[in-house]
């Protein structure tokens, strides 16, 4: 049996090495659901974990996480699919696959609007699972007990995916203490751009290359057309123009795996469809969070000063961050994770250094803090974006582990050279 075990567990660490080494395109035929770009709902990418170097052990982690999966942000799009279909029944043009969405609809829509927003038990869960895998893959930082800062975004969403997390955490060992605060007074250190916080950035919003070069990339207008086809006999006197319609059929149609009404849209959307159109898609998300980046060096310069405290006898043993996908995905291209601040000017290569995936539900960047013998600057630092091992711009020659000194003054210095307006 223990040989039956050793092979099977030996077969799947090969599999996850083996999805990890696929380019984009092989991982969304591998997962199609990759193609909901910031809809895919969390999957952990965690794999072997490369040994630390002799004598290495964590100490400390540094958390930025996304709120897990929800209903759908804003209620704009339930009460205009509402109005949409709603008219189409009366009018009597919806074909005999969209009077079935009609129903299907209309049953949940009570649900639907009264849930925008909010977390689902999807996302409670998602958190959850995420804090156990931290606790279980460095119990050196945990197994002693210790104190644990968390911060929140003012959003219910959010403060729930906290909850769930640092509930999870004490529930592995009830020695950890927690102090959870969601106030405006922590917003410069989770969602700095938040029209609450008290302290105004101005930060400059640059615009990556690729924009500039984009002459001959294919703009396909198909699935617009024929998702309209599939749903009306005719669109005449309906509310909206046909991109709007389009656009939030498909906006639908990748936020249903997060509430649980996956089918609702059969015989409308498919993933084939979803996929064809992601690298365009991919490539809107790119020029969304690189412009956003240097809004998000308030969270950069806390991660710096928290880890300098809890390197210098602080008694944290994590620091813990939960906020959006709107500071998840900038703050990735500000530190440069897996290549994200290349900024090609090819729009080809975009999707091999930036894929929307990876700001998923629940996405998150750990940070593991390592501490060596030869005193209090003796740390090493690897990175985990969505569990796996991740790459930095920062110069090293033991990856994925990096020198605390080298990351702390490489950040400083990006963090440096951007000026305020």
């Amino acid at each position: 049996m223990k040989r039956i075990l050793a092979s099977l567990l030996l077969l799947i660490t090969a599999v996850t090495a083996l999805a990890q080494g696929l380019s984009p395109m092989e991982q969304l035929k591998a997962d199609p659901k990759k193609a909901y770009g910031n809809d895919y709902p969390y999957q952990s990418q965690a794999g072997k974990m490369t040994k630390a170097p002799r004598g290495y052990k964590p100490f400390y982690i540094s958390l930025y996480a996304r709120h897990g999966s929800r209903y759908y942000w804003n209620e704009t799009l339930y009460n205009n699919l509402d109005t949409l279909l709603t008219t189409a029944q009366q009018k009597g043009v919806l074909t005999p696959v969209g009077k079935a969405f009609y129903d299907k609809f209309m049953k949940a829509k009570p649900e639907l609007q009264t849930g925008v927003s909010e977390l689902t038990q999807l996302g409670w869960e998602q958190h959850q699972d995420i804090a156990r895998e931290m606790y279980n893959q460095f119990p050196e930082v945990f197994k002693k007990g210790g104190y644990v800062w968390a911060i929140s975004s003012m959003s219910r969403r959010c403060m729930l995916s906290m909850s769930a997390f640092c509930q999870e955490l004490v529930q592995c060992n009830p020695k950890i203490e927690i102090r959870e605060q969601t106030s405006r007074f922590t917003l410069d250190a989770v969602v700095p751009d938040d029209e609450e916080n008290p302290i105004k950035h101005h930060f400059p919003s640059p615009k990556p290359r690729y924009e500039s070069h984009m002459d001959g990339f294919p703009r396909d207008n198909s699935l617009q057309d024929n998702i309209i086809k599939r749903v009306f006999t005719s669109t005449e006197g309906l509310p909206g123009r046909m991109s709007s319609m389009a656009g939030n059929l498909i906006n639908l149609y990748t936020s249903l795996p997060n509430i649980y009404y996956e089918g609702m849209m059969d015989g409308i959307i498919n993933d084939d469809e979803i996929v064809a159109r992601w690298e365009s898609s991919n490539l809107g998300s790119y020029s969304w969070v690189f412009g956003k980046q240097y809004d998000m060096i308030p969270i950069l310069k806390d991660i710096l000063s928290k880890s300098e405290e809890a390197i210098h006898g602080g008694r944290h043993i994590a620091d813990l961050r939960f906020g959006h996908d709107s500071c998840i995905g900038p703050l990735t291209v500000l530190m440069g994770i897996n290549g994200a601040d290349e900024d090609p000017e090819d729009p080809y290569q975009v999707k091999n250094i930036y894929q929307n995936w990876e700001t998923c539900k629940a996405s998150n960047i750990q940070l593991i803090f390592y501490r060596g013998k030869k005193g209090p600057e003796d740390v090493l630092i690897k990175c985990l974006l969505n569990g796996a091992e991740a790459s930095l711009p920062v110069p090293t020659e033991i990856f994925p582990y990096y020198r605390w000194s080298d990351f702390r003054d490489f950040y400083t210095a990006r963090i440096n050279s951007v000026k305020e307006n």
